[in-house]
């Protein structure tokens, strides 16, 4: 399994800025097992959370062995702590760099897919969010959208009153990200407008996975999300178990959603994790 750093210049944040990428261009099967066809990869662009980056997937859950078996590209960027989201003010334009360049400039330097229907677009918690958002924004690229315990915090941003020490229940951090507190629900970062607006539209809708630890402090508005887009029409898998807001949950149902994608079979490839047929 090739695991690959790459870093290249964005146009959308005037930086250069990492990624990493797992691409199964070398895999090799076991006498007797069928060779992986050679055609571009189905690809998933897998975000973070908060605090995290570009290494946080392939260092908290086994998704490079479980993409190499299913012969599965995953391309993960770094999203700082900004939401995934555009930000004029600060010429910080995260939306545009996932949802657009991203996904163009992988396609450039990678064999992947260009179709929609191989395209994916999935996180935790903060990477939920934006996953969802730029799905949404997104939806002649993305076919498929999975995310996990995703912060759907628009509500808890749009009340907060005081400027604090800590980041997470700091006014101003949320004003740096959102922009207009008052102007969150209505606009271009709120998830259930965007929703809104795509069914009604006509536009092909992205299938949508979600899953939520049943301890975690996200199930209730996700639940409620669950529920917005199965009324809007949406094709809509939810999946709730034991679980907090961790990388236990997220390794458990990491692979839950790769077994919701249209992958191919699984097939484990020799590696230094599986000697034997």
């Amino acid at each position: 399994m090739a695991l690959i750093q790459c870093n290249f210049f964005s146009k959308a944040l005037m930086r250069t800025v990492p990624i990493q990428v797992v691409l199964p261009t070398d895999k090799m099967v076991f006498p007797g097992q069928p060779q992986p066809e050679e055609k571009p990869f189905k690809t998933l662009y897998l975000l973070h959370g908060i605090f995290g980056n570009y290494t946080d997937w392939v260092c908290g859950t086994r998704i490079q062995a479980w993409a190499q078996d299913r012969n599965l590209a995953v391309v993960m960027p770094s999203g700082e702590n900004k939401f995934y989201v555009d930000n004029p003010v600060s010429n910080e334009m995260y939306g545009t760099f996932i949802g657009k360049e991203l996904v163009d400039f992988t396609r450039r330097s990678f064999p992947l897919s260009r179709n929609r229907e191989d395209t994916y677009i999935g996180g935790l918690s903060m990477g939920g969010f934006g996953s969802i958002v730029n799905g949404l924004q997104n939806p002649e690229t993305f076919g498929a959208v999975c995310t996990l315990s995703s912060a759907l915090i628009l509500d808890k941003a749009a009340s907060m009153t005081e400027y604090t020490d800590f980041l997470m229940d700091n006014k101003g951090y949320y004003e740096s990200v959102f922009g207009d507190l008052g102007q969150l629900r209505g606009g271009n970062k709120d998830y259930d407008t965007l929703a809104e607006k795509l069914a009604a539209s006509g536009e092909p809708k992205p299938s949508f996975y979600l899953a939520c630890g049943t301890e975690d402090d996200l199930i209730t508005p996700n639940r409620a999300f669950r529920d917005h887009l199965k009324a809007l029409g949406f094709d809509v898998t939810w999946e709730e178990g034991p679980g907090r807001h961790d990388w236990t949950f997220w390794d458990t149902y990491i692979l839950r959603a790769l077994d919701w994608l249209p992958l191919d079979s699984a097939v484990q490839g020799v590696s230094s994790g599986h000697v034997t047929d």
